[in-house]
């Protein structure tokens, strides 16, 4: 005998099951659905069919337009990525739409890129504007964007009390040709103190990310990362990071330059010690080694700052930050600020760029960089960090097993979780919400600085739902994908 079930049942069951409200909404929207689609099927299929049906955005079916785009275009992409199904074809604020138009809350902006949030009216302006004025010239010529960036950005980090000493700009592509410059210029004060060449080493920290090319990766001491490729570049040592007794044997007379992140990104969000960044730059003047701060994920308004170090005393300030991600809201460009003792040492011919500080980016950016370092935005971070913060003394309460503990500053958030969040990332993504990973076992929060505390309650909810799937055995029904944590810059 055929086995119906009607659409009043599916409801009823819901309404006595433990589901937030929020979730049993989007479950009677799928009631009807899934009572047709379960009759005179074999139980097993019905159980699938309720389950898919129970989600708001499972992922893309094997026969779906999607996965016909994804097969179509595989085999011509080098694999150096690793992606959960769904594609994405538009977004608006903190949301984006997928082939199949379902939208998602975006808790990831582009791992910390997209800081404006998607598609920001006035920058969509602006970069067909300057499209059909002048985008690319080289640097063998003058135009009106690359030093009126420069500009900016040194009056602003003046303006916010970080680097209390700034001078000048190169502008740059991306995050880890700001690291390759910051690295390049270390060197050559190192050469220019001592021609003799021994003071060479670079000291970067266990738990970093600061590129892929090869001076960046050679500062990255991960296996995963380097062993592909080593050996690594000559001249680089690893410390612990927070490891205030250390500081003085791994920082030498040997050493020109040490690069560090106020806030690990990668490494798990782990915030730097005031006493560990004091004590670094300490010895870096001590030693005349060169501070670089990379704050390519952690600064730009990120923390509640314009800079992270923006709260160190000036004793800590760095001689060099290095900057991209947010600097172009999905443009790609970057920067490394230095003080005067860096730029007096570097002279005509050290280093260049075709692309970089092309008109239409650093038009962008220079755009970015009036809105990021505007006081009013800024003091929007601190209080979304709050707000967040809330919610997740509220989830560390209601799962003591799972959450260990809080970090980060502003709206640079983790999570450390007490095992592998791939199912709570795959349960949040199939009801609506992207989230990312970092280090080990941490859920890493870096939305669009412009989210609302809106936005933020629903992807509370959402995510306090994954939780529960994880933790109680159900498990997400969507592909479990790892490797989610790579910062690309």
């Amino acid at each position: 005998m055929a086995l119906r079930i009607s659409a009043k049942r599916v409801a009823a069951t819901l309404k006595a099951s433990n589901t937030s409200p929020s979730f049993n909404g989007i479950l009677k929207r799928n009631a009807s659905q899934a009572a047709a689609a379960a009759t005179n099927l074999p139980e097993s299929t019905r159980n699938e069919i309720y389950r898919e049906a129970s989600l708001s955005n499972p992922d893309p079916a094997a026969d779906s337009s999607t996965a016909a785009l994804v097969n179509e275009q595989a085999p011509y992409m080098v694999k150096t990525y690793v992606r959960p199904p769904p594609m994405f074809v538009k977004g608006k604020g903190c949301y984006l739409w997928d082939v199949e138009n379902r939208k998602y809350l975006d808790f990831t902006a582009g791992i910390a890129v997209n800081a404006l949030g998607h598609c920001d009216p006035e920058i969509t302006n602006i970069i067909a504007d300057q499209a059909k004025t002048l985008i690319h010239t080289s640097n063998l010529y003058h135009n009106p964007w690359t030093g009126a960036l420069s500009k900016l950005l040194v009056q602003k980090t003046l303006e916010s009390g970080s680097m209390h000493d700034a001078r000048a700009v190169f502008i740059c592509n991306s995050g880890t040709e700001a690291n390759e410059a910051a690295i390049k210029f270390a060197r050559k004060s190192g050469k220019v103190l001592d021609p003799s060449g021994a003071k060479h080493e670079v000291v970067s920290f266990n738990g970093a990310f600061h590129g892929r090319t090869m001076g960046a990766l050679s500062a990255t001491p991960n296996p995963k990362y380097q062993k592909p490729f080593s050996p690594m570049l000559p001249g680089f040592k690893y410390g612990t990071y927070n490891d205030v007794a250390a500081i003085n044997e791994l920082v030498t007379e040997k050493t020109c330059g040490v690069i560090v992140e106020p806030i690990q990104g990668e490494g798990g969000v782990i915030v730097g010690s005031e006493e560990f960044l004091i004590a670094l730059a300490k010895r870096c003047r001590a030693v005349g080694a060169v501070l670089i701060y990379d704050e390519i994920q952690c600064g730009l308004g990120r923390t509640g700052k314009f800079w992270a170090h923006a709260s160190l005393p000036q004793s800590a300030h760095p001689d060099i930050i290095t900057t991209a991600k947010a600097l172009g809201n999905g443009f790609p460009i970057g920067a490394t600020i230095v003080n005067g003792n860096v730029s007096e040492k570097i002279v005509v011919g050290d280093h260049g760029t075709t692309f970089g500080g092309n008109p239409l980016g650093a038009r962008l950016a220079h755009y970015i960089v009036s809105r990021l370092s505007d006081p009013k935005l800024l003091a929007s971070v601190s209080t979304k960090s709050e707000f967040f913060k809330k919610h997740f003394v509220a989830l560390q309460n209601k799962y003591p097993e799972l959450v260990k503990e809080i970090r980060g500053k502003g709206l640079h958030l983790g999570l450390q979780l007490t095992q592998d969040p791939t199912p709570i990332v795959t349960a949040a993504r199939e009801r609506g919400l992207l989230v990312i990973t970092a280090g080990t076992n941490s859920l890493r929060f870096v939305p669009s600085l412009t989210i609302t505390e809106g936005e933020i309650q629903e992807g509370m909810e959402i995510l306090d739902e994954a939780m529960r799937v994880a933790t109680q055995g159900e498990g997400p029904a969507g592909k479990q994908v790892k490797g989610e944590v790579d910062s690309p810059n």
